[in-house]
């Protein structure tokens, strides 16, 4: 109760400073971070939750099942092949390289073993539009790069999935008895995750059936908890299970993604909260004096370097502004799968789970602070740069715009 009682009191918090937050470096996402770091029990105690508490990795599956279910319908079949060239540069080769970066520095760095490394990098590999959502959120940011953001965040999620767990498996030291059912679990996810969305879009389109206006955006809701369930009885893969019925339900029944939209929305945001409160209790003084000072420089390089150095890559030849490029490159925000990979890292990643968790964890902090105090600046330069070129076509003699107006940037609630 004084979890519901403290997320509660701090998203009240987090409405009350929307207003300021969406045209300022201030963000939801950092408010919750830090009440939970107050609140937790390295500070005040209020919060005294431990990794391995139940409501810990409950909390954090149910939110991530969302994230995931609600990305893939972003991105069905059709909006891959309608907007896939940049997106599928980021993805195809700018997310490997960012993997491999990451997990070579946390190798060379902060001095893991490679297995351990590459699966930090593969934990680290994934990005969160949610912390850059003045980026991707607003017209006056050039929509290519809206598109690519947006496109690749919601894929990238799933895609590293798969590698997350076999990786995982290998450093548990378990692969030859794990191997087989982590197969079978991954095919078990992909099947349910595509056969109930078909089975229950046959049932809501055949001429037996009438769905009521009132109830058409809960469609989708049934959808997603029944592959929920399905996964837990049969053992299934539950997050590639939802990212693929995500995927099947804008593929096959576009109409159930729209009417679905804003109401999925709202419910992974309070997850995700929710989810980052619980986390940051978890973060503390000594939690961050227990990491080393390379712990430190290895965060530093995984935000400034292993993104930036392999968008940079990803995006050569391309027609994309240098600009544009460059704000592709920087915002790669470490979200939130990273932070519900790393809780799986630290359930069973072996002997070195507890460093490989410090580790993840400074880092999705340290992006968290930069990424969501960076996004609003940097909209701002393109909407002053949209505004100026404006100017610089509009006829000589025209009338300016009034004094103050476009003058502040705002984010969208």
């Amino acid at each position: 109760m004084e979890l519901l009682l403290a997320f509660s009191v701090v998203l009240l918090a987090g409405v009350l400073i929307s207003g300021l937050a969406h045209r300022t470096i201030l963000s939801t996402a950092v408010l919750f971070l830090v009440a939970g770091f107050v609140l937790g029990d390295g500070v005040t105690g209020v919060l005294p939750l431990q990794p391995d508490d139940g409501i810990v990795i409950t909390l954090a599956e149910l939110a991530l099942f969302s994230v995931l279910f609600t990305d893939g319908m972003r991105v069905g079949l059709r909006d891959l092949r309608s907007a896939w060239r940049l997106p599928g540069r980021a993805l195809v080769l700018g997310m490997p390289l960012t993997f491999l970066l990451t997990g070579a520095l946390a190798h060379w760095v902060a001095g893991l073993p490679w297995a351990e490394s590459l699966l930090v990098g593969a934990v680290l590999a994934p990005t969160d539009p949610v912390f850059a959502s003045a980026i991707v959120g607003r017209p006056e940011v050039p929509a290519r790069l809206r598109s690519l953001l947006n496109v690749e965040s919601g894929v990238n999620d799933g895609l590293a999935l798969p590698v997350v767990l076999v990786l995982l498996t290998v450093v548990s030291g378990r692969e030859e008895a794990t191997v087989g059912e982590l197969g079978l679990e991954l095919a078990l996810g992909i099947a349910i995750g595509v056969l109930v969305p078909l089975l229950a879009t046959l049932l809501l389109r055949s001429r037996f059936t009438s769905t009521a206006t009132t109830y058409e955006g809960l469609a989708a809701v049934s959808i997603g908890l029944i592959v929920l369930a399905l996964a837990e009885v049969t053992h299934a893969n539950l997050f590639l299970a939802a990212f693929t019925a995500g995927i099947t339900i804008a593929t096959v029944a576009p109409d159930l993604r729209e009417s679905f939209e804003l109401f999925g929305e709202q419910v992974t945001e309070l997850l995700k909260l929710a989810a980052i409160l619980v986390f940051a209790t978890l973060i503390s003084p000594q939690f961050l004096g227990e990491i080393p000072v390379l712990g430190y420089v290895f965060a530093v390089l995984a935000l400034v370097v292993a993104r930036p150095v392999s968008i940079f890559v990803a995006l050569l030849g391309s027609d994309l502004p240098r600009r544009q490029q460059a704000a592709a490159a920087w915002f790669g925000p470490k979200g939130f799968a990273s932070v519900v990979y790393g809780l799986l890292v630290l359930e069973g990643g072996g002997a070195l789970a507890d460093e490989m968790f410090h580790l993840i964890a400074l880092v999705v902090v340290a992006s968290i602070l930069t990424h969501s105090s960076t996004d609003v600046p940097i909209a701002n330069a393109f909407a002053r740069r949209e505004r100026a070129a404006a100017a610089d076509a509009s006829p000589v003699g025209e009338k300016a715009d009034e004094p103050g107006e476009g003058r502040a940037f705002r984010r969208t609630p």
